[in-house]
């Protein structure tokens, strides 16, 4: 009997170890995971990216969020959306989205 008991108390002592590992915690600490970054992907986009983008940050198919848009389109705020989208997320390994380098070069230009 003391041989399963010594082995439960092994296992017990490996989990609590393992709970306690911060290497795949977010940088709030344990309990928070990382959230993948919002942007447009170079691969799987159809016109922008914008669905695509969506679709990979909430871990969706991209043809469910490209539905959504199209109804939303037929029913009116798809359009205007689909160009926020388009001028507010970045492009996937760019710095900035598209309105900030806009916003920049304005600035820019009136010093």
């Amino acid at each position: 009997m003391e041989t399963t008991t010594n082995t439960t108390q092994d296992t017990t002592a490996h989990d609590t170890t393992a709970a306690h590992d911060t290497s795949s915690t977010g940088p709030q600490g344990p309990g928070y995971a990382r959230t993948p970054a919002l942007m447009r992907p170079v691969r799987g986009r159809m016109l922008a990216g914008v669905a695509a983008g969506i679709a990979d940050y909430l871990n969706v198919d991209p043809t469910i969020v490209r539905i959504g848009l199209a109804v939303l389109a037929i029913a009116g705020p798809g359009v205007p959306l689909y160009l926020a989208g388009w001028l507010l997320i970045p492009d996937e390994g760019a710095r900035q989205s598209v309105a900030a380098d806009v916003i920049d070069s304005i600035s820019y230009r009136d010093r």
